[in-house]
């Protein structure tokens, strides 16, 4: 293992690396929060412990393979064995920070764009076969793309902007969320009954915390503690706040209530929207991007509840379209005055083409590389929990636990001298609540 050289690692750069990875860690407990909290409350221990669990077997598989197959060196697709099983990743500089630090920084990425196609698929995927789905999408189709933006593959040769993980990150998981809803199918329930969030609170609490993650998320990649680092944060305090106020605005306008689910997805839409352009545009624009973001997502919420898709918690809508304005946003406001290429704005229409190619490349490989591997796990694990497991909720089956244990929609554990067995609470108690947008 080689040592760090004191005079190429920056110890400011590393300090900040080191918090920005926590941050971003933070992130998937929040996103836990945010999705627990949209679903009903006997499906709520089962959707975040879908969060939780890719903490774990995201980042071992992200050791193991997927950082060397998306940053070692390759090939304009893929990268090479070089650093599989960390092998040749230690403290030696990467830039100006450990190679060591960069592989986990890197690495709390993965884990949570895995994490977020859960929120397309919750209350009706079996866990197991959830977990075997997205270690093998994260080897097969995020490492791959990552790899053709950050790891010197043909999009980076392209030119195409991405600072911190528009296309490679929330393009990416939208596409396959879509197709994940698809393959499963819709909730039984679906289109018959209201499903509405049983936990608007945690779905508040997680909208905070992953804006505070975000911060280390976008300014992080930076990968230094530099002017573009203090750019990317204001833009990511920018955004966001332009994304709320138009998503307030807008649910004023469509349903004269200004509801909290639609604001803390508001903010996650501009959040979402920001981050490809982060480092590479002006805080003006950054408004610009946060307010004209939350536009075309609105209103694919809206049309989406009344498709036969159900995309559960509207992955598709605030990640896949949010990430696809973004990167095509950043085409437009991008400007070399503020460190990045410049875009439309400033007279460059062919940024904002190659925006567009990198988008519709990400949409199409991660669209048929979903669809090829849901079809594989099936093969092996049934992809859908039975008829009784979705309707008394998937806790106690998948689990062994509940999220309550008291109150409305809760399971009794009846104990007996032969077996434990399962009592559903009233029926009314199980009525099917929907995630509204």
């Amino acid at each position: 293992m080689e040592v760090a050289d004191p005079l190429a690692v920056e110890a400011a750069d590393t300090a900040w690396l080191i918090v920005a990875c926590a941050m971003v860690l933070l992130m998937t407990p929040a996103l836990a929060f945010f999705y627990g909290g949209l679903v009903r409350s006997k499906n709520a221990l089962n959707t975040m412990m879908m969060s939780f669990a890719a903490l774990g077997t995201v980042v071992v598989a992200w050791a193991i393979l997927g950082y060397s197959l998306a940053f070692a060196p390759g090939n304009a697709w893929l990268g090479g064995l070089e650093f599989a099983f960390l092998r040749g990743v230690g403290l030696e500089p990467q830039g100006s920070i450990p190679h060591l630090l960069f592989m986990a920084f890197q690495g709390t990425f993965a884990i949570i764009t895995a994490a977020l196609i859960s929120g397309a698929i919750a209350e009706r995927m079996r866990f197991g076969a959830y977990l075997l789905f997205i270690n093998l999408w994260m080897l097969a189709v995020y490492a791959p793309v990552c790899h053709w933006v950050w790891g010197d593959g043909w999009l980076a040769r392209l030119g195409a902007l991405d600072f911190a993980g528009g296309t490679v990150v929330h393009v990416n998981a939208g596409m396959a969320a879509i197709v994940a809803a698809m393959v499963l199918g819709p909730r039984r329930d679906y289109g018959r009954q209201a499903l509405l969030p049983h936990n608007v609170p945690f779905v508040l609490l997680g909208a905070g915390l992953l804006w505070f993650g975000w911060f280390g998320f976008n300014a992080g990649s930076a990968l230094a503690a530099d002017a573009t680092a203090a750019l990317a944060f204001v833009n990511t305090l920018l955004a966001p706040a332009a994304a709320l106020a138009a998503w307030m605005f807008l649910d004023r306008l469509s349903t004269r209530k200004m509801t909290a689910v639609g604001a803390a997805t508001g903010i996650v839409v501009g959040l979402v929207a920001i981050t490809p352009a982060a480092g590479f545009v002006g805080p003006m624009s950054a408004l610009a991007i946060g307010a004209l973001a939350a536009i075309p997502s609105y209103f694919a919420i809206m049309k989406r509840s009344k498709t036969r898709l159900d995309d559960s918690l509207e992955v598709a809508a605030a990640h896949g379209l949010g990430g696809m304005t973004g990167a095509v946003l950043t085409g437009i406001f991008a400007t070399a005055a503020w460190g990045g290429t410049d875009g439309l704005v400033a007279g460059n229409w062919k940024q904002a083409a190659m925006q567009v190619v990198a988008v519709l490349a990400v949409m199409a490989f991660s669209g048929v590389m979903s669809f090829a591997l849901l079809k594989a796990v099936n093969l092996v694990l049934p992809l859908r929990v039975s008829s009784r497991e979705e309707g008394t909720g998937l806790d106690v089956p998948m689990h062994g636990e509940e999220a309550y244990t008291h109150g409305e929609g809760a399971l009794l554990l009846i104990p007996s001298a032969a077996k434990t067995t399962q009592r559903s609470a009233p029926a009314a108690a199980h009525e099917p609540l929907e995630a509204g947008a």
